[in-house]
């Protein structure tokens, strides 16, 4: 039995809004490494496209921690723009530099990847979860190759996912270990995320810095701890950093072992203060000779 041309062309545009909508429905679902991302883990290690430097021309290094607030600016609630985020991190032209929040997107360009070729920066990163738009967690960037990566998982509590991840630069006579962290908000689960850190081998060795955002709102059990046990800041006097705009609290922080912190200051800047709800905190450290 002949179909008629007529027919033929409805079934044509029939099959054709099929396949519209199996598009529309994949292009909805997250990225298949995204959906079965349920705990922490190591994502990301990576050397730029091209590099600037294989080991520091002098024992004075420049490190920082930076919470960049899923790169969606001072309240949050804008669309993301890590552009911001990347103009204050090139303000502060840092060896190393530890993120916090960082926003890696299921789809599209890789802000942490151009943000690391563009600085010339090697760069690796754990995902604590996976927020709609894409993995959230911590990431390392460093000036310099990195020879090791591991991940502490410090999720202590059922309702948020916490984590750590530490990086190795090796130098020529030397190496020095840097853990970077978004430790909780609530006291007892911060207590018990820095006891793990503290007792963790990569915070056993010397030099160590540990960088990030320590939630340090008040004086509790767990600043205590690493105040005790990383004695190696100049002093106690912790620069203020959030939020951004006036910022109050000291919640993001320089530790040191075997490493001598020389300077402390919160970046303050106008382009950082509209670039997250986070200062960042940078240090002049100098290396054991």
């Amino acid at each position: 039995m002949a179909v008629s041309p007529r027919s033929e062309r409805r079934a044509e545009r029939k099959t054709a809004r099929k396949k519209k909508r199996a598009k529309r429905r994949e292009l909805r679902k997250p990225a298949l490494s995204a959906h079965h991302l349920t705990t922490p883990h190591l994502c990301l290690l990576r050397a730029p496209r091209i590099a600037t430097a294989t080991q520091p021309s002098g024992r004075d290094i420049t490190v920082a921690t930076y919470n960049v607030h899923r790169w969606t600016g001072l309240n949050g609630r804008g669309a993301s723009d890590p552009a911001r985020a990347a103009f204050v991190i090139s303000e502060m032209n840092a060896d190393v530099i530890a993120l916090q929040e960082v926003m890696r997107p299921h789809r599209g360009d890789d802000p942490l990847v151009t943000l690391s070729d563009a600085m010339g920066m090697h760069v690796a990163f754990a995902a604590t979860r996976v927020h709609k738009r894409g993995e959230i967690g911590n990431a390392i960037l460093s000036r310099w190759p990195i020879s090791g990566v591991s991940m502490l998982d410090l999720s202590f509590s059922r309702i948020e996912s916490r984590v750590a991840v530490s990086a190795r630069l090796r130098f020529r006579h030397s190496s020095l270990d840097v853990v970077a962290t978004h430790l909780s908000l609530a006291d007892r689960t911060r207590h018990r995320q820095v006891r793990a850190l503290l007792d963790h081998p990569d915070l056993q060795n010397t030099p160590t810095l540990l960088l990030g955002d320590m939630n340090a709102w008040r004086q509790c059990k767990a600043t205590q701890a690493l105040d005790e046990e990383l004695r190696e800041h100049h002093n106690l006097d912790w620069p203020a950093s959030f939020p951004s705009a006036a910022p109050v609290f000291s919640l993001d922080r320089v530790y040191a072992r075997g490493v001598k912190v020389l300077e402390l200051s919160a970046h303050m800047t106008r382009a950082a203060e509209r670039a997250s709800d986070h200062l960042p905190v940078i240090a002049r450290v100098r290396l054991p000779a």
